[in-house]
């Protein structure tokens, strides 16, 4: 019952999950945006997968979506190129050498803030804009183990819960250490923070029930912005 109930709001491959709903309207923001660049253009999705892309419907052909994971690439049909690189670490990248940096739900994942700092200098350095979407730590649902407060427990707890049940996206990680890398992995932000990390950046906030559910950094100009 707990696994439909989170498949209903927070599986992204459910075209009929809240989840999936507000990334789709997050994205057409994004397309909004995009309009008013001029082609051709280069993003670079850190973190991406082409079933994202393809799940948004994305279809623009003079666009190219370069995906950088950490893992090893595999070849791909344009307009998507695979990369391996560390988001943090884009030191092979030119000054300015995409048009848009583009992530969804990767900043959160890099254990520290100083981590989160380099990601973000690295977007602000290789991309001319960026889009860097990210769950918000005070809202009340934890969204990857979709646990209420889940965040706001001591670390133990936190490890505890992984290591014993089978919770949200996580489910149940058995081995002590592999459940507390997971629990340390996920470092989650605050609006304060994101305009700490993006000071010239719009933010666009999600709401559900009153709540800002998540925040996205957004900057398609040269001129600063004031955050909202």
């Amino acid at each position: 019952m707990l696994q439909g109930i989170v498949k209903k709001i927070a599986d992204n491959k459910n075209n009929q999950s809240l989840s999936h709903q507000y990334r789709s309207r997050r994205f057409d923001l994004f397309k909004s945006l995009l309009k008013e660049l001029p082609r051709p253009l280069r993003i670079l999705d850190i973190g991406g997968t082409v079933e994202f892309w393809q799940a948004m419907n994305f279809q623009e052909p003079e666009v190219s979506i370069t995906l950088l994971n950490l893992e090893d690439p595999q070849p791909l049909e344009a307009p998507y190129t695979a990369i391996k690189g560390d988001a943090t670490d884009l030191s092979g990248m030119a000054n300015g050498e995409y048009d848009i940096v583009f992530s969804n739900s990767v900043i959160e994942h890099l254990y520290t803030w100083q981590n989160q700092q380099q990601m973000a200098a690295e977007v602000l350095r290789v991309g001319q804009h960026h889009f860097i979407q990210t769950p918000n730590y005070w809202f009340p649902i934890e969204p990857h183990w979709v646990f209420p407060f889940f965040q706001y427990f001591p670390k133990a707890v936190r490890r505890l819960l992984t290591q014993y049940c089978s919770l949200g996206h996580i489910g149940r990680i058995k081995d002590a250490a592999a459940a507390r890398n997971q629990v340390n992995e996920i470092r989650l932000l605050s609006k304060k923070e994101m305009q700490q990390l993006f000071p010239q950046s719009e933010i666009y906030a999600e709401k559900f029930l009153g709540f800002n559910k998540s925040y996205t950094a957004y900057s398609f100009t040269n001129q600063a912005h004031r955050s909202r």
